[in-house]
């Protein structure tokens, strides 16, 4: 796995590696289904009802596949701590004490949990139903889920495609809304850390055993019956939220560029904003974490340092807005106006970074890789195949 992932950094030319690089995959891994057997995204058009275009099956399948990472790392989420009930499947009766621990940004985070994961299937189980329907079969991930998963009171023990107990989070997704900078315009501009040290280093977002829930209680005495590492597992969570979804609330409207089918548009269109409803119920409660300081040392600790900072006392909305990406206050949840298309028209509250040139598909996967979500994946190919759906979908144009 750290061999591929220092592959893909490496390489000077991703889109030459990807094209012959994939012959490795071999003919064994595509015919499984992987892949999909009946059109090929490098292949010929596909024609018949809808007319999609290849870029559009390419783009489809890629968002196919990354829909099924997000279920399967929100499924993990909602086993320990969100609403346990029949409507999300793999439920096993939660983990009360991490289900506290979140209760402390706020008390329905199980519920909000829950409504999460099931948005997560439902746009995964689409998307492979439409493609299907279009004549193109969908991505199937299953047979990568080998990354071993929680064994915590509420898990199911089963396999998993994404490892949430080895994260690195860049939360300067913070500071990317809260300020008038534009990722599109300035893709190197600095934007400031909400947690700085969630950054650096590996951190868990559940518990991996009941060790990190030792030393907590339920009751009615929080926080202070939920011990510092308890609450840090679950502040993490809660920004690990955020930047999830913050992902897809830029990649659907960058993709959305490339289609040329209006089905399909209309696809991304109505897809893409619940994603954003998801970033901005999440940064809200982010935002609620209490100051404190924990170092994983206990069992099977990463040894990592986490230090959470009451936000609500960062600084504020600035005049003029702030040029450093600096902005970290907590309740500033609505976009700030920004820079767009051109700096010669005045600031306007939108979705960023959406520049297909800055962005897209393999810009995305990459910011799950850098996060440590595929962390002990056990076979080499996945990575390849990701990447390779990746580039498929960044390659599709708008045909006129």
């Amino acid at each position: 796995m750290a061999q591929s992932e220092t592959q893909i950094k490496k390489s000077a030319n991703r889109r030459a590696f990807l094209k012959t690089g994939i012959t490795a995959v071999g003919a064994a891994t595509i015919g499984t289904g992987l892949l999909g057997g009946g059109v090929s995204a490098f292949g010929q058009e596909h024609e018949g009802d809808g007319d999609l275009t290849q870029g559009d099956i390419a783009i489809l399948r890629f968002l196919n596949a990354l829909e099924q990472i997000e279920a399967d790392l929100w499924i993990q989420y909602s086993e320990l701590g969100g609403t346990q009930d029949k409507e999300v499947s793999g439920v096993n009766g939660g983990n009360p004490l991490y289900t506290a621990a979140l209760s402390i940004l706020d008390g329905d985070m199980a519920q909000y949990i829950h409504d999460n994961t099931d948005d997560e299937i439902s746009h995964a189980a689409f998307l492979k139903a439409y493609l299907e329907s279009k004549g193109a079969e969908a991505v199937d991930l299953s047979p990568f889920a080998t990354i071993p998963g929680s064994t915590a009171t509420g898990s199911t023990g089963k396999h998993r495609l994404t490892n949430l107990m080895q994260l690195t989070v860049d939360t300067s997704f913070w500071s990317v809304y809260r300020s008038i900078t534009n990722p599109d315009f300035d893709p190197g501009a600095p934007f400031a850390q909400a947690v700085p040290s969630l950054n650096v280093g590996q951190h868990t977002a559940i518990p991996r055993t009941d060790a990190d829930t030792a030393g907590s209680s339920f009751s009615d005495n929080l926080p202070a019956s939920i011990t510092n590492h308890l609450q840090a597992i679950a502040f993490t969570a809660g920004f690990h939220f955020a930047f999830i979804e913050q992902g897809g609330t830029s990649l659907y409207p960058t993709l959305a560029q490339k289609v040329t089918n209006l089905e399909v548009l209309r696809v991304l269109l109505s897809i893409g904003p619940s994603e954003t409803m998801h970033f901005q119920t999440w940064q809200d409660k982010a935002g609620n974490a209490l100051p404190l300081t924990d170092v994983d040392n206990g069992p099977g600790g990463t040894g990592a340092t986490v230090t959470f900072t009451t936000l609500a006392n960062a600084q504020g909305e600035t005049n003029p807005e702030s040029l450093k990406g600096d902005t970290l206050q907590a309740n500033l949840i609505m976009p700030e106006p920004t820079h767009f298309l051109n700096k010669k028209f005045p600031p306007v509250a939108i979705i960023r970074p959406t520049s297909t040139k800055n962005g897209g598909a393999v810009a995305s996967l990459q910011s799950f890789v850098d996060d440590g979500l595929f962390i002990g994946q056990k076979n080499p190919e996945f990575l390849r195949v990701m990447f390779r759906l990746a580039e498929e979908a960044d390659e599709a144009r708008r045909r006129s």
